[in-house]
């Protein structure tokens, strides 16, 4: 293996551990490095959250790229050096750690304050942490993975929080201090609270000079007036603090929300002879905190929603699993489990493919493929996927498209799932017999797709949100539809990618609706046709073949699929196994899960490449890992192929029968 392609993640620490000359440090050179020290390189490299691996009883250092900002101007020094060395004044307490974790136990601490040299000074600063101590390939303990979370920004804005109210509370017992004050309003009230006056004359409420009783009567909304009198009778009657959040009429008519505290300024005899109290405009804070509460409420919604939706393929896929298990079934009767199986899957799949879809657009990892595309192609695609749906519903489908050329810049496959998404959702929300419309018009510079339906319609606020992301609008009364809600938050995302626009409007509930999707046009080009790929009906020939896989059950399964097309299969569990036997039955296609225990995938692969008896092998990756840099990974690594399941067994059975010579 050539070092300088490892390690395969990125990032500066990853670059700088492929650039360091290593043999001068503890460790050596990297050709030198135990495999299992790799394998937990890669492991931190990848981890989204600040972490440090120790190697060894003098505890090398080797980090992420979070761990880095930890270490601030200590590093890149920090990087192969000792633990002792880098955080010296700190050695006290990571020397203790070390130690014991290099035993075998386990340690989490929270809120630990280190006094650390930073910014050119000593600076107090805290940490979450968790030591988790890690085997070697001998088995016995061989370092330390550490989790290293910085908190001395939240210590010190809560220390400064702290630090604030109890100057508010020392300044609201004087007089003076309270004219000095920043909050919206000061007020002084008589021991009774019958009457109040503003101090410093500003204010967010309409007459502070007033009445106090009056002026909840007068400015407090009434549903407010039980609560906020009898928060007052309570300060009174107790002498302690009044502190309350309120809803309140502000001075442009409008309601909003304020905090009110006051506090009794007690005379030498014991008696309370005022209150002296502040008012915060806190309408801005609770209208976030609403919308908080609102998001949090469709999230936990669409979790339900995805739980409901994942269970539901699973009950009948269970059933024919046990009813395989009889044994007691024809012929035909496995053939009909079985496809209900695989529509079950299918459908699956297809959830969560568009929860991966929404994830990557989101954080912009869709890299869009754009040619000339005329958008009569793309909605005859669409509609050719759709038509199983529409069919089935005895829907009428009709379609209005502008005549010539209607070309767009984009990527064929992300518009017809544009379309697709838009007509399937009508489909699914118009009831049985229904009519669909697609339209395509065109102006000098734009085209615009709409799909109107004479289905159940939307409400206002429906429309409103429609797109949003965790929003499922339940258009019927029932859930027979299925889906995620996904779909409209995905067609948005992936119109926009492409510079365009996407909207949606509704009469009102039963009076149908409308989605239209408008692009960017292209003036002049030639439309590309995406090339379609043609399988080959042949009858596969036979190979050797070597699946590797931890779960058996998927092994298994794999193999007697192809034990039924032909082949000669071979299953291994244990990647040092499977080396083992690849040598001995020199196998034509290896199928290699990714994600093996001690040696991944991708080191199992390189390993194959490098034996004589295996070094031509087909190598086809077979993995829950779909990113593009799981594929690039892959492919680096020498694999020829990178499916991921569920496989398409087509598709397998394609890339299978293209390996086999003449």
């Amino acid at each position: 293996m050539d070092d300088m392609e490892w390690p395969y993640a990125g990032g500066d620490i990853a670059a700088l551990i492929r650039t360091r000359d290593w043999r001068g440090t503890p460790l050596g050179p990297v050709s030198g490095w135990p495999e299992r020290l790799r394998g937990l390189v890669d492991t931190l490299l990848e981890s989204p959250v600040p972490t440090a691996l120790l190697w060894g009883p003098d505890g090398i250092l080797l980090y992420n790229d979070g761990y880095a900002v930890v270490c601030g101007q200590r590093h890149p020094a920090t990087l192969g050096g000792s633990l002792r060395d880098a955080w010296p004044e700190a050695w006290h307490f990571n020397g203790r750690m070390l130690a014991n974790c290099l035993a075998g136990n386990h340690e989490t601490h929270q809120n630990v304050s280190f006094l650390l040299e930073r910014d050119g000074g000593p600076r107090e600063s805290w940490f979450d942490l968790y030591y988790g101590p890690v085997r070697g390939a001998d088995g016995l303990f061989a370092g330390v993975l550490a989790t290293v979370i910085e908190i001395t920004d939240q210590v010190e804005a809560e220390q400064a929080r702290a630090a604030q109210r109890q100057q508010l509370d020392r300044a609201t017992s004087r007089h003076q201090a309270l004219t000095a004050a920043t909050s919206d309003v000061i007020y002084s009230m008589c021991a009774d609270w019958s009457e109040m006056r503003p101090v410093d004359g500003r204010g967010f409420i309409k007459d502070m000079a007033a009445p106090a009783r009056s002026w909840v009567q007068d400015y407090v909304p009434p549903d407010e007036h039980p609560r906020v009198l009898a928060a007052i009778d309570r300060a009174i009657a107790t002498r302690s603090a009044f502190e309350l959040e309120h809803r309140v009429l502000r001075v442009d008519g409008s309601i909003g929300w304020t905090l009110s505290r006051a506090v009794p300024i007690v005379g030498e005899d014991g008696e309370v002879e005022e209150w002296f109290g502040v008012a915060s405009d806190i309408t801005e804070r609770k209208l976030a905190e609403e919308k908080l509460k609102e998001s949090d409420r469709r999230k936990d919604e669409f979790l339900a929603m995805l739980a409901h939706e994942l269970r539901n393929p699973l009950a009948p896929i269970g059933t024919a699993a046990a009813l395989l298990q009889t044994g007691r079934l024809d012929a035909d009767r496995v053939r009909t489990t079985s496809q209900i199986i695989g529509r079950q899957v299918t459908h699956m799949t297809e959830l969560i493919d568009d929860l991966l879809d929404v994830s990557r657009v989101t954080r912009g990892l869709i890299t869009l493929e754009r040619t000339a595309l005329d958008v009569k192609d793309i909605v005859r695609d669409a509609v050719e996927q759709v038509a199983p749906l529409v069919a089935a519903r005895g829907h009428t489908l009709a379609l209005d498209l502008a005549p010539g050329a209607t070309l767009v810049p984009g990527d064929g496959k992300r518009l017809v799932q544009v379309v697709s998404n838009i007509l399937n959702n009508a489909a699914k929300y118009t009831r049985e017999g229904g009519t669909i419309r697609v339209t395509a018009t065109a102006d000098a510079t734009h085209v615009t797709v709409s799909v109107a339906d004479d289905g159940v319609g939307m409400t206002p606020d429906v429309v409103a949100r429609a797109f949003g992301l965790f929003v499922q609008a339940e258009r019927t009364s029932d859930r027979s539809t299925g889906g995620l809600g996904l779909g409209l938050a995905l067609v948005k995302s992936l119109v926009e990618l492409h510079g365009g626009t996407a909207s949606c409007a509704s009469p009102g509930l039963g009076q149908g609706s409308t989605f239209s999707v408008r692009l960017p046009r292209l003036a002049g080009g030639v439309a590309q046709a995406d090339p379609q790929a043609v399988l080959a009906a042949e009858t596969l020939r036979v190979l050797r073949i070597l699946v590797v896989d931890d779960n058996a059950d998927a092994a298994d399964m794999l193999a007697m699929l192809l034990e039924a097309a032909g082949h000669r299969v071979s299953v291994e569990h244990e990647p040092r196994r499977a080396l083992e036997r690849a040598r001995a039955e020199r196998p034509q296609a290896c199928l290699i899960d990714i994600g093996l225990p001690d040696m991944d995938g991708n080191m199992l692969a390189q390993r194959l490449r490098a034996e004589p008896a295996t070094a031509g092998a087909l190598l086809v990756a077979t993995t829950g890992y779909g990113q593009d840099s799981d594929r690039r990974r892959s492919l680096a690594a020498g694999f020829d192929h990178h499916l991921v399941k569920p496989l398409d067994v087509q598709e397998l059975y394609a890339i299978l029968d293209a390996s086999i010579p003449g």
